[in-house]
């Protein structure tokens, strides 16, 4: 397994639409293992293809105490969305900003495993708001592009800086 390098925004291949996976291979499988830790070393709940490189539709989620187990999707397909959540968002390829962002409550979606067996789940809460803010990277889509007015810049929380002097 590796770490591998996280594109940023501004990397053309964020803006790119990913291509369905066709077999799992070994290539695939080492992705996938990538993938995860990647993220954990990144400290993230997500992370998609083409955060790591590859215009490849799979994602890979572990959002901790509320699904207690890691997920893989493989070419999913949201189903149906219900529902609606606002909430502070970030990303892994956005590193230091942080903005609201209004999504569906509840996700019932389809996909492949890492195994490439179909399952069909669904998700409300803070795995549904992964599970699309995921899928939106298979589509060329960032978070920054729905975020509810301006995005916020953490170093100035962190630094205790107030907007207005």
């Amino acid at each position: 397994m590796a770490i591998r390098e996280i594109r940023k925004e501004g990397d053309p291949i964020l803006r790119k639409e990913c291509r369905p996976v066709k077999e799992m291979t070994e290539r695939i499988s080492t992705l996938i293992e990538d993938m995860f830790e990647t993220m954990y070393e990144a400290e993230g709940v997500g992370l998609a293809g083409p955060q790591v490189g590859i215009l490849r539709k799979i994602f890979v989620i572990d959002v901790g105490i509320e699904e207690p187990e890691p997920y893989v999707f493989i070419n999913p397909e949201i189903l149906e969305l219900e529902g609606e959540q606002t909430g502070q968002e970030g990303c892994l390829s956005v590193p230091g900003y942080s903005g609201e962002v209004t999504r569906a409550e509840h996700v019932r979606v389809r996909a492949f495993d890492a195994n490439m067996e179909e399952f069909e789940l669904e998700a409300d809460g803070l795995f549904a708001r992964a599970i699309q803010h995921e899928n939106d990277h298979l589509y060329g889509t960032l978070y920054i592009d729905k975020v509810n007015g301006e995005l916020i810049d953490l170093s100035t929380l962190e630094s205790g800086e107030d907007e207005e002097e």
